[in-house]
C-alpha cells in the first residue's frame, strides 16, 4: 500500500453518521428461534440481550449498489480499501443503561482510525468505528468494532495453526452452526455477504474452506454465556473480545467461559473441533 493512498484513507478518520430505529419485538423474536429457544413472545418493556442491538440500525443498502462480495460499495461512510476480503476482527462495547423493547433508539457512528499494518499474509487494513447508541434516557451502549481488510488468498498459502485454548472451561456449550443458522443470522442483520450463504464463492475466490460463522454471531454466544453466568446481583459492564481464526459451517463450535476468582470478570473462548481458538475475549461485571 503507497504513502499516498493511506494518506488518502486518513480523509475518513471522523466522518460520522447518525440512525435512528424502534427496538420491536420481531427481531427479538426471530433470534430466539434462530438459537432454539422457547421464551415465549417478547413483550414491551423487556431489557434486550447482550449484543442483540446488532437486530437493528441495519444498512439497507440498495442492490445496485452492492459490490461483488455482498458488501455495500465502499467509499459512502467506510473509506475505499482496495483490499478484497473484509472480516469482523474484534470490538469493545461498554453497557450504560439497558436497551428495552419499544425504546426509540439513535446511533452516531464515528470512523475513529484506519491503520496500515503488514503481516504474515500481507498487507492488512484496520479502520475502527465508534458507535454510541442512545434511548430516551440517555447513552445506553459505547461499541467500538474492528474491521480488517486483507489482500486475496494465494494457492498454496498456509493456513496457521490456531492456539489452542484453555483447559478445563468452568462453563461450556456446543454449537452446531449449521447453513440454516448462518442463514438465519444473515438475514436478522442483513448481512448480505457471501462468505457465509455461497459455497462456491467462498471456497472459489475467497480460498475458505466452507461457509464461514459470523464473527457477531459467535460473539453474541459468547455473551450469552457471560451474561447467563453472572454472579447474583452483578450485571455486564463491558466486553472486549477479538477473532482468532475462522470457524466454519456444520463443525462443532465450543462456547467456553471461567470466572475470576472475584467473579468480577470472566475469560469467555470459542473453539473449532481441534480445540483451537476462533474467538476470545474478557467480559466484566459490576
Amino acid at each position: 500500500m503507497t504513502d499516498t493512498a493511506f494518506e488518502g484513507f486518513r480523509e475518513w478518520v471522523g466522518r460520522r453518521r447518525e440512525e435512528h430505529d424502534t427496538i420491536t419485538e420481531w427481531p427479538v423474536k426471530a433470534m430466539h428461534a434462530t438459537l432454539d429457544r422457547d421464551t415465549g413472545a417478547p413483550a414491551q418493556g423487556d431489557e434486550l440481550p447482550p449484543a442483540w442491538h446488532w437486530l437493528y440500525f441495519l444498512d439497507a443498502c440498495r442492490a445496485s449498489r452492492i459490490a461483488r462480495d455482498g458488501h455495500p460499495e465502499r467509499g459512502d461512510f467506510l473509506p475505499p480499501v482496495p483490499l478484497p476480503r473484509r472480516m469482523w476482527a474484534g470490538g469493545r462495547m461498554e453497557w450504560q443503561a439497558p436497551l428495552r423493547i419499544g425504546d426509540r433508539a439513535s446511533r452516531v457512528s464515528e470512523i475513529v482510525s484506519v491503520e496500515p499494518k503488514s503481516g504474515r499474509t500481507g498487507t492488512l487494513v484496520f479502520v475502527t468505528v465508534r458507535h454510541t447508541i442512545s434511548n430516551a434516557s440517555g447513552i445506553a451502549i459505547v461499541e467500538e468494532h474492528d474491521i480488517v481488510y486483507r489482500e486475496a488468498a494465494r494457492p498454496g498459502d498456509p493456513v496457521p495453526a490456531a492456539r489452542q485454548g484453555p483447559a478445563n472451561p468452568h462453563w461450556s456449550r456446543a454449537w452446531v452452526p449449521d447453513e440454516v443458522m448462518l442463514f438465519r443470522y444473515s438475514a436478522l442483520t442483513f448481512n448480505s455477504h457471501r462468505i457465509h450463504y455461497d459455497t462456491p464463492y467462498v471456497t472459489g475466490t475467497e480460498g475458505y474452506a466452507g461457509l464461514v460463522v459470523h464473527g457477531p454471531l459467535q460473539a453474541t454466544l459468547l455473551l450469552d454465556l457471560a451474561h447467563a453466568h453472572a454472579a447474583p446481583g452483578l450485571r455486564l459492564s463491558r466486553f472486549e473480545y477479538r477473532a482468532l481464526a475462522p470457524t466454519f459451517g456444520g463443525l462443532t463450535l465450543s462456547i467456553n467461559g471461567s470466572p475470576a476468582a472475584d467473579a468480577r470478570s470472566a475469560q469467555v473462548w470459542a473453539t473449532g473441533p481441534g480445540g483451537g481458538q476462533t474467538m476470545a475475549g474478557t467480559a466484566t461485571y459490576i
